[in-house]
This record gives structure tokens, sequence and C-alpha cells, in this order.
């Protein structure tokens, strides 16, 4: 009898980059420099029509121009590693690869274009910048203090590439037309020292979560540095290093200097009985290539003892079955990376054309169930404004009609450390108004006109 999910393996591939006309002479070995990767990633609709020839359409092109103008939160910036993982068996002429490129699940969040957009509601009413509320909990600036045991540094504040969907649209990277961005105000080296002195004096934290922005563009000395200074602090136990490089720019984890760094510090970790883990963002099984795995081999073989994934749930990228277990197949058959969390993606503005509804979200966790490894079978969990993540079954109560659902919690923030009654409160989470039904949808109108 024929199973819902039906399991095959796919070897990884890495597509031939010279299929791009721009990129007709590149050489394997310039392909693997990571330096390369950066100097020419693409920033803008004309870069995008010259590495690609002339493939892409000019309607394609002023749909891309008119986002960046007027809806997108995030400055463009694609990797050739990530924008080459985009449309790869697409035919190599204009009308064929224009349509592969438009329905390309990767491009969908990369190079997100203006009709991609819900054109009535391309932001929840209660979309915010800060959706999770991050800043409200710095401790020191880049230093937030959510949960009781485990804190988030933001080193700074960019990346090797840019997600459209970015939950910190509201601080990592270049402003854009219609955002108008905050910034670090600290020099980098004040920043690392405060959150050393805080986290000294605080010894209920054990685990640090050291992002950005993306580890992958802190130069390797002053990376290995921090860490270090947090391998000294005794009561630190595991410490995650966040960085969609490993995907979107596997060269960068690949450099000889920084291979032999990760071994220098992963043997102290060890030493120290500490978890050091690379924790990266894969959406889609075609950015598993064998760069990839390579790149998550060398940091495994350098003495991480994880690679873990977090990916995020997109409408159009990887909300059905079949393209999460192809995606967890990859990552954990084929890359050594383990399938962690799939997070609903957050409120923020014109993120409604992606964003699912919880009872989705929940259909989702369980046709997944069965198939994986139970170790490799990731939680999809949602991020709660001012609760955290919580698995999608958790939720206290939900009003479908309306897409309202309450949260409840087991623990204080450090904003909330006084107040009575914290633990008693629900929290609210909202479903996308297109998901809704034709109630449900009237009622948000009639919200939004009174």
């Amino acid at each position: 009898m024929p199973q819902p999910y039906t399991y095959a393996r796919r070897e990884l591939v890495e597509p031939d980059w010279r299929r791009f006309p721009a990129w007709r002479e590149v050489t394997e070995q310039q392909w693997r420099d990571a330096q390369w990767q950066r100097v020419h990633c693409v920033r803008d609709a004309r870069q995008l029509n010259e590495v690609t020839g002339g493939l892409l359409s000019a309607e394609f092109l002023a749909d891309l121009a008119t986002d960046q103008e007027r809806l997108a939160t995030m400055s463009m910036l694609v990797p050739p590693q990530m924008l080459n993982t985009m449309a790869p068996d697409a035919a190599m002429r204009p009308a064929e690869f224009t349509a592969a490129f438009y329905a390309d699940p990767i491009r969908r969040y990369m190079i997100p274009v203006a009709s991609d957009r819900d054109a009535e509601w391309p932001s929840h009413p209660h979309a915010e910048r800060d959706s999770l509320h991050e800043a409200e909990m710095w401790v020191v600036e880049g230093l937030t203090h959510r949960y009781p045991t485990k804190v988030l540094a933001e080193l700074l504040s960019t990346c090797p590439q840019y997600c459209g969907h970015c939950t910190r649209m509201d601080l990592v990277g270049n402003s854009t037309p219609t955002v108008d961005k905050h910034r670090l105000t600290l020099k980098p080296a004040d920043r690392q020292d405060r959150i050393i002195d805080y986290l000294r004096r605080t010894p209920g934290v054990r685990d640090v979560v050291v992002s950005g922005g993306d580890v992958a563009n802190v130069p390797w000395p002053r990376l290995e540095a921090f860490v270090s200074r947090l391998l000294d602090i005794d009561s630190i136990r595991d410490i995650r290093l966040a960085s969609k490089a490993l995907a979107g720019l596997p060269q960068h984890w690949l450099q000889p200097a920084l291979v032999e760094g990760m071994t220098r510090v992963a043997g102290r970790a060890r030493e120290r009985g500490v978890n050091l883990a690379i924790h990266t963002h894969v959406n889609h099984a075609q950015s598993i290539t064998p760069l990839v795995a390579e790149a998550a081999g060398a940091m495994l073989d350098a003495g991480v003892r994880d690679v873990r994934n977090q990916g995020v749930l997109m409408r159009g990228v990887n909300t059905t079955p079949e393209a999460l277990l192809d995606l967890c197949f990859a990552l954990q058959g084929e890359a050594n990376v383990l399938p962690y969390y799939f997070y609903m993606c957050d409120m923020i503005p014109h993120a409604e054309h992606w964003r699912v509804a919880v009872w989705e979200a929940q259909e989702l966790q369980r046709a997944i169930m069965g198939y994986l490894p139970g170790f490799a079978t990731p939680r999809i969990v949602c991020d709660v404004p001012y609760v955290g993540k919580r698995w999608v079954d958790q939720v206290a109560e939900y009003d479908r009609e309306l897409g309202i659902s309450y949260w409840t919690k087991n623990y204080r923030t450090g904003i909330e450390a006084d107040e009575a009654g914290v633990l008693a409160r629900r929290h609210t989470y909202y479903d996308p108004v297109g998901t809704l039904p034709e109630s449900g949808r009237a009622w948000w109108r009639k919200q939004q006109n009174s």
C-alpha cells in the first residue's frame, strides 16, 4: 500500500554555476574562494540581470525593483553560492528561465518581488519591527535575556546574505526605503566586554547563542577570542554559533585558518565539558549541496559537537510535508546536519504572504511524524511575543475564526521580574488574515476601518 510520503535517497549535486553567462569562466578554485564569493554577491536588479545575462524578463526585474523601493524590509545581498541553487534545472532560455525563477522556493525568500506579497494584507495589523521584543530585553546592548538560563548575544548587525523574512529586520542590514534600521552604538570590543561582564555576574545563565547578524561576518580572531572568554566562565555549559552562511556561503567555513581555529576552540570546549554547536538556517532541500555537506563535515571533524538546522516555515517554500521531509532527509542523511526546529515566520511587516496559520503548522507537524528518526524529527514552534518558543500543539486556546491563539509560559523574562500574575497571563499570536474564513476576514477589515 503506498505511503503518503515515499523516501528515495537523492545524492547531493552542486549546480553548474557556469550556466550563468557572467560566470562561464569562473574556475572551481575561484568558486571555492570565500573572498571571491563575497565580492561577487548580487545586490540589486541590475547586477542580477548582468549575472543571468538577460535571461530574466523586464517584467521580473521591474517586479523586483518595485519591491525593493516600496515593500522590502531587507536590502538585497545574495552570494553566488545561494543564487546558484535557484532554478538549478531551468532551461536557459528567457521565457522558461523567468518562469522557473519566479517559482523557485529559494528565490521566494531570498529575492522577494512585489507580486509575491499579499495585496490586501501585506502586513498583519499587529505586525511589529521587533516582533519578538528582543531589544526590550537587552540587559546590555546586544544581549537579550529572555529565558531563565539562556541568552542571545548579538555581536554585530550584518550578514553575508540577507533573507527577506529576517526576524531582526529592524536592526540587521542596510536601511531600505521602507525601514530605517536601528544601529548598535557601542564599539564591538566594548559590547563584548559588557556581555562578558554580565555573564560573569549572572551564574544562572548556562547557554549562550552567539549570533547577530551572522557570526560569519565576525573576523575569526575576534570570534575565537569571544568564544574563549565564554569558555572562561564556569557557569556556561552550552555555546551555539548561529550562521546561515554555513549554507549560504559554505566557503567561509572551509577556510583553513578558520578550521584550525575551530579545532582549537572545540578542543578547549571538550576539555571543559562545554557543548559547542553550530546552528544554521536552511529552508529548502535545494540549498543542500556537496559544498554545504563538506562545510558541515569540516566543523564536525574540527570537534564541534553538533551542526543543527533552524528553518522557518514559509508558504511557497516548504509548507508541504513532502518539502519538509525532503529537506530533513537531505540535512540528516546527506549533510550530517540535525533537523532541529522549524519556526513559524514571525509577525514582521510585509511578511503575510509567507506566514502560515497555527492550524497549518500543527497539521505539518503531524504529517512529518514517523518518517525520520525521533532525534532528527524537527519540532515546529511558534515564537510567541513575550513568551518564547512553544511547540505548536502547546496553544492554550485558539479562535480559528479570528485567527487568534492564546499562549502561556512558566517563567519570567528579565523585564517581568517584579510583575505579579505574569505566569497566569495569556499572550496572543495571530494567524495571517488571508487564511481565515470570510467571517474572520470581515471582522479584521472592520477593525482596520474603525
